[in-house]
């Protein structure tokens, strides 16, 4: 293990995110003049201070960072920088949070979760509101990045799938100039699609900061909005149905947008398994809660269909967005939804949940273990599309899914060990596990009112969900430690 190499990493990335994540926000304070300069100034100094020391101190070291290097720097990106992050609701006099809420606030954001405990959102100020959005923007492209760049190298179960047919990095003499190329071609993917998102949302009836932030959680699936009732603020079925479009489009791998980016065709798209599955698990979902809305009387056929299809992309796709409270919604529909976002989004996307790659695969090698009863001579293969896919890597994603059930029960009894209500405890281990945010009972508008040492646990599975729980578990194995 070579920390010289993980503190200088970690050095650039603090003095990066210092001026990334405060600058912006300050000039907001500036125009809104709405009196947190200080709050933001205080905590870029004190982030690009830290990150200045660790980046000095290990200046001279000329190693180079390995595969178990990678991991340290991967969950480390996400922890301090998350930590780092919550420095600003608590120098501000406005937010006035404790130092759980505001890491449990900075984690959410970062990790694109969108799990709030603030409430009357409305009456903050402006470059607050625009760094929680900010927050979910910068931990959306860092998601990417990990997803389609470093998960891959790292084997994480069914990654591996990338390195194949990616047009991103892979382990050969290639790999620098290649991974410039892939990481500025997914920059401007990324940006694209924010300044789409803000041109779409502002040219439907938001103003134009309400816009960018929206544009912002949205693109990276994270949810934060600046008002208490969500997206259902607007009451407009035309930014409803913008936000669903670009919604789908963000959870579609983006190594899959950046090769039809790069060859300039939509064909890739419909040849891809994976989206089609997507696509296919997002219409049957939101046919089935349309369907249910409408035929309980719940909504009129009109909002039905707006409400239903909005809030199945939403949960889905682990936005976690809200024009509704689907947790008053008839029968199982609540619960269907919840289940949903275990499915969740593509890999290589901003979403969270299992991905919707391993639901795939884990499907596959099902329907080949029934047909091995029939005929258990007969050598049976899982494919996607015309491609083979490897034993190894369907074991890597039965491992995988093997430990998200295990997790998801250990965070599950510990919520309960500390007395939350039972649905209230299943739904926000879900919904943080899967960096949904919004859950069910307890949960549902916002975190507020849960106890301190369950946010604690709940940032636990925030970390967990956005770093596919391996990247976590590893650190934790002694195996790791040895030379």
């Amino acid at each position: 293990m070579h920390f010289s190499v993980v503190a200088r990493i970690l050095g650039v990335l603090l003095m990066l995110f210092s001026i990334l994540a405060n600058l912006p926000a300050i000039i907001v304070s500036v125009i809104y003049s709405d009196g947190e300069v200080q709050s933001f100034w205080q905590s870029m100094m004190i982030t690009f201070a830290v990150g200045f020391a660790l980046w000095l101190l290990t200046l001279r070291s000329r190693k180079e960072m390995r595969t178990r290097d990678g991991f340290l720097v991967v969950t480390l990106f996400w922890t301090v920088l998350s930590t780092f992050g919550a420095l600003p609701f608590l120098f501000s006099l406005d937010v006035r949070l404790s130092i759980t809420d505001a890491v449990f606030e900075s984690f959410s954001g970062l990790t694109t979760t969108g799990a709030t405990v603030m409430t009357g959102l409305e009456m903050l100020p402006n470059s607050i509101l625009f760094y929680r959005a900010q927050l979910q923007w910068l931990g959306g492209m860092g998601i990417v990045a990990l997803a389609v760049a470093v998960l891959p190298m790292l084997g994480i179960g069914g990654m591996q799938l990338y390195r194949a047919e990616s047009p991103g990095p892979v382990k050969n003499d290639n790999l620098v100039p290649r991974l410039a190329e892939t990481a500025k071609a997914l920059w401007y993917i990324y940006l694209s699609l924010t300044a789409a998102c803000t041109l779409a949302y502002w040219g439907a009836g938001m103003s134009l900061f309400d816009a960018i932030c929206h544009s912002f959680t949205t693109v990276a699936i994270g949810g934060f909005s600046n008002y208490d009732a969500s997206i259902g603020y607007f009451d407009s079925n035309t930014i409803n149905l913008i936000a669903v479009f670009f919604m789908f489009i963000a959870g579609i791998n983006f190594a899959l947008h950046f090769t039809a980016w790069q060859r300039r065709s939509l064909i890739q798209y419909l040849q891809d398994p994976e989206t089609k599955f997507y696509a296919g698990v997002l219409g049957g979902v939101a046919l089935f809660t349309i369907t249910v809305l409408y035929a309980t009387q719940t909504y009129d056929i009109q909002n039905a269909l707006v409400h239903g299809l909005f809030q199945t992309v939403s949960i889905a796709t682990t936005t976690g967005y809200s024009t509704a409270d689907f947790n008053s919604w008839p029968y199982a529909l609540p619960y269907l939804l919840i289940y949903a976002s275990i499915i969740g989004a593509c890999a290589g996307s901003t979403g969270g949940g299992m991905k919707v790659i391993r639901i795939l695969l884990i499907f596959k090698q099902g329907i080949r273990e029934i047909k091995r009863l029939i005929h258990p001579n007969a050598i049976i293969t899982v494919k996607l599309g015309r491609r083979m896919v490897p034993d190894n890597v369907i074991e890597a994603v039965w491992g995988f899914f093997a430990v998200y059930v295990m997790v998801y029960m250990g965070l599950l009894i510990v919520l309960l060990a500390m007395g939350m209500e039972v649905l209230t405890a299943f739904s926000a281990v879900g919904a943080c596990l899967n960096n949904l945010g919004p859950g069910l009972e307890g949960v549902a508008a916002n975190y507020a009112d849960i106890s301190d040492p369950a946010k604690w646990v709940l940032c636990l599975a925030m970390l967990l969900g956005r770093l596919e729980i391996f990247t976590l578990l590893v650190l934790f194995m002694p195996m790791f430690w040895r030379r």
